[in-house]
């Protein structure tokens, strides 16, 4: 458990010290959604691209271009390892063994390589695209965002000397127990590492994740990283993720089609995975119409991942969505997973766990202390909670370099698809979102979802990661 990172940091072989070690270290949903579209959409072009909402932070004067395409042309390298793919096909995962396929993994020892990359610069920042079939390129997305956030923390830490090094990680190391203090001790807390796309370091969120696994115990249900989890004996964590309804979108061909397809998705999902892995993701179109429409076997589904929209609103919206069905919301569950620290983690937990009692709100439920006040809580659970911890466990050094500098804040960065080919020819992927500022695709195609969508439910909220 002891790193020293300041050591590392210094005396890092730029040489040999590369950043994704593994083709497992990603998300463990990607490798679902990769069987996934294996078995249903292989040969399907898309194109992913890197986008940086955070653009004040000029990433292609910050990033060296040869260091970048370094790190890229290592993960070109990988080859899955023998006893990674021993794990993946034996190994337990959401309470199923054999998840995969055998012939998915020999797909994965024999024929699985990452495919090219483009690069450029525009505007002070990278351009990088990856473009091909979609069960080969749908893999860069976590290694990209992961090469692309730690070249960063790279470049932060070069000038800092010794002492300030050392400083910096004890202030975050001491950042972070105080978070786990908080979060110690809270009746049925469950949370999750969901922390691998926007971490500071790999060996932070191994860190992390290794003093989230020590000190909080059963509260702790594992980490969306597969290589951590594999090293660490650990759950491995996810379901799926907003590509699955981008791309099918673009397939459509009809507004009908197009209306349809969130539920295509849903319906492929469940013949690939018979009853395990069934919490759904509404907000790729909007949650109020998703959830509105939806054919009556979706409310079977085990429960919801909120990205998007105020988790209050949305944890509420679908409860008041299972009991129109007739489906008891106390079987279900919610995981909230958007820009999440403690004080959103034990405010969710009180109030779909049952303590909020009259003449209190979610702001009311700040530490553990009004958890353990019996007076507080109220009979019953309202729905199952399990919270994802990404950004702000895995990359918060916010206020801890020695001289007050910005330069290891976390960025907004995403990696999303961004078109499809339809017929020889592209035509761009679109997300609307429950948040207005997170809609990506050309203006007047997010006009053409929205006029089939509808906005619904759908805000302006800030974006924090």
């Amino acid at each position: 458990m002891i790193v020293n990172f300041a050591q590392r940091a210094h005396n890092m072989n730029y040489e040999t010290d590369y950043i994704v070690r593994s083709l497992l270290d990603t998300d463990w949903y990607k490798l679902a959604m990769l069987q996934f579209i294996w078995k249903h959409f292989r040969g399907t072009r898309v194109r992913f691209s890197l986008i940086n909402r955070s653009r004040s932070v000029r990433l292609a004067e910050i990033i060296d271009e040869a260091e970048l395409r370094r790190q890229l042309d290592h993960v070109r390298s990988l080859r899955f390892a023998r006893s990674e793919l021993v794990w993946l096909a034996g190994n337990t995962f959401a309470g199923k063994v054999g998840i995969f396929d055998p012939d998915f993994i020999a797909w994965l020892r024999d024929d699985f390589r990452m495919p090219e990359y483009t690069l450029s610069k525009a505007d002070g920042q990278w351009r990088l695209d990856f473009e091909g079939p979609w069960e080969l390129v749908t893999m860069w997305e976590i290694y990209a965002l992961s090469i692309i956030n730690e070249l960063k923390t790279r470049a932060g830490l070069k000038g800092m000397s010794d002492f300030e090094l050392d400083i910096l990680y004890a202030k975050a190391k001491a950042k972070l127990w105080g978070k786990i203090e908080r979060l110690r001790g809270v009746p049925g807390l469950k949370l999750a590492d969901f922390g691998t796309r926007r971490r500071h370091s790999f060996l932070w969120q191994d860190y992390v994740v290794r003093a989230l696994r020590d000190e909080l115990g059963e509260a702790f249900v594992g980490t969306s990283n597969a290589y951590i989890a594999f090293r660490n004996d650990l759950e491995a964590i996810g379901t799926n993720a907003h590509e699955l309804a981008m791309v099918l979108a673009a397939l459509a061909r009809t507004p009908a089609q197009l209306k349809a397809s969130q539920y295509e998705v849903l319906r492929l999902w469940q013949e690939t995975y018979g009853g395990a892995l069934l919490i759904m993701l509404p907000d790729a179109y909007g949650t109020t119409q998703f959830l509105r429409d939806a054919p009556d076997w979706v409310a079977d589904w085990t429960g919801m991942r909120i990205d998007s929209k105020n988790p209050y609103v949305a944890g509420d919206e679908y409860i008041a969505w299972l009991e129109s069905r007739g489906r008891d919301p106390r079987h279900k569950v919610v995981i909230p997973s958007d820009g999440l620290d403690v004080d959103d983690i034990l405010g969710l937990h009180a109030y779909f766990g049952g303590a909020i009692a009259d003449g209190l709100a979610p702001g009311d439920f700040k530490s553990a202390r009004d958890f353990l006040d019996p007076s507080k809580w109220t009979p019953g659970v309202r729905i199952r909670d399990s919270e994802g911890w990404g950004t702000l466990a895995t990359n918060d050094l916010r206020g801890c370099h020695p001289r007050g500098l910005a330069v290891l804040d976390p960025l907004s960065l995403v990696c999303k698809v961004s078109a499809v080919e339809v017929d020889g020819a592209w035509k761009p992927a679109v997300k609307l979102s429950d948040n207005y500022t997170k809609a990506t695709g050309p203006a007047d195609e997010i006009a053409r979802y929205r006029e089939v969508f509808g906005a619904d439910g759908v805000e302006n909220a800030p974006v924090v990661v």
